[in-house]
């Protein structure tokens, strides 16, 4: 429907409490997903949630793929995370570099340490409740967005603030590591519809 600006690190909608949705079919809700789904894609990125566009509820979207920073080989589907909930993650980490939409101005990627495995519930785009397990950059991603529900952004979570790379030496030092690569490759996907 329309490609948003998203917002940048210091707003204050990245901070707000975020509603959550009791009506999965309003016009409202349509057009947010399409919404973040057509602003994800047009920035290149592999999720954004609700607050970066300055919307504030409680959805995020993901489609884990290929982009001009992330080189995954396997790719997810686009999926719809309404209302989710984190019910289970690994005790198992991983570090590789994030970077996010809403640090884009600064064009920063810095290492986060992360689960390597979780699963979440949520509701899609029906309003169909769903349990996701996963790993690789799928979970990965679903806890960066997971995040900014909460507002948390992922540079209060980098490990070293000494690491932390412009775009540039990202992509020409860290993108095609086996460092960054192998964690984020996706082993598994486990999808179930209540």
């Amino acid at each position: 429907m329309a490609i948003r600006k998203i917002i940048q690190a210091g707003h204050s909608s990245l901070k707000a409490k975020n509603k959550i949705i009791t009506s999965f079919h309003s016009r409202k809700i349509n057009k947010l997903i399409q919404d973040l789904t057509d602003t994800m894609y047009e920035n290149g990125l592999i999720g954004i949630a609700a607050p970066q566009i300055a919307e504030n509820y409680m959805i995020f979207v993901t489609h884990a793929r290929n982009t001009k920073a992330r080189n995954l080989g396997k790719e997810d589907e686009l999926r719809v995370f309404i209302n989710p909930k984190l019910t289970d993650v690994s005790k198992s980490k991983t570090i590789i570099y994030e970077g996010c939409g809403s640090v884009s101005t600064a064009a920063l990627f810095g290492p986060v340490e992360r689960s390597k495995e979780i699963q979440i519930e949520a509701f899609d785009d029906e309003g169909n409740k769903f349990s996701l397990t996963c790993d690789g950059i799928l979970a990965r991603v679903i806890l960066h967005e997971y995040d900014h529900l909460h507002g948390i952004e992922f540079i209060q979570k980098v490990k070293d603030y000494n690491k932390i790379l412009s775009e540039e030496y990202y992509v020409k030092k860290i993108k095609n590591s086996k460092k960054q690569i192998t964690p984020s490759v996706i082993k598994k996907i486990e999808y179930k519809k209540f």
